[in-house]
């Protein structure tokens, strides 16, 4: 089975539709997959559910589909660097549905295990245990999470084969990983494609198995979100 395609447009090609979910990897800036992300801002499709860890910045990342108006829902951890996020939302164009970072990963490597729901002890007895199931284990209390799952993953590697076993390079690894087993498609960007059987086993992060679609990017910003910097001492 053929699982290479010529641009982001052909690869997304009948699998995107209005009030769809889309898991979008990356971590702020670092790991996302910029061709597909523009890809689907060009289509044009609307009422999307977006998880992320973010939604970029104004100009650039999944900030570029705040802009088109095309999220109606995100389900982030943190989106402190965009300016039309938060105006969105304060305005109540956006919703928003926040979780602490690391239940936002388990939720969603959950979901990619098949895993419909787990209780933890993260955000007990603040805003995000309201409405929540509590069940106490040990002497200790703990809120119930549910598993989340994507009609579509888009995200980024850096190395892949053919089949679509996949390797990232190093901070990259972030949500990627997870997201790709937790979308009914997975559509990946990678730097780098090689035949079937030059990866070195041992080094794969993701199997083919969870990949059904690889793209080459052509064009990579890679921008730094917040760039700091210290003067050099003697």
């Amino acid at each position: 089975m053929n699982k290479v395609y010529t641009d982001p447009n052909q690869a997304l090609e009948g699998l995107l539709f209005d009030g769809m979910t889309v898991m979008s990897g990356g971590f702020g800036l670092c790991g996302i997959a910029e061709n597909l992300i523009r890809a689907v801002r060009d289509s044009g499709v609307k009422d999307l559910t977006v998880i992320s860890n973010n939604c970029g910045v104004d100009d650039f990342g999944l900030g570029v589909m705040l802009q088109s108006r095309q999220i109606k829902k995100m389900v982030s951890s943190y989106v402190g660097e965009n300016a039309e996020f938060e105006r969105q939302y304060l305005s109540g164009e956006l919703e928003l549905e926040f979780n602490p970072q690391g239940t936002l990963a388990e939720r969603i490597r959950a979901g990619g295990a098949g895993i419909p729901a787990f209780f933890t002890k993260t955000g007990y007895g603040t805003l995000i245990a309201e409405g929540k199931e509590v069940r106490e284990f040990g002497g200790e209390s703990y809120i119930m999470e549910t598993g989340l799952t994507a009609d579509l993953s888009i995200i980024k590697a850096w190395k892949a084969d053919r089949y679509g076993n996949l390797i990232y390079r190093r901070t990259a690894r972030n949500f990627n990983p997870m997201m790709a087993t937790a979308g009914k498609v997975c559509v990946v960007e990678v730097e780098h494609l090689v035949e079937t059987g030059e990866l070195d086993p041992d080094q794969i992060h993701t199997p083919g198995v969870y990949v059904n679609r690889i793209l080459t990017g052509q064009t990579y910003e890679k921008r730094i979100e917040r760039r700091t910097t210290r003067t050099r001492g003697e």
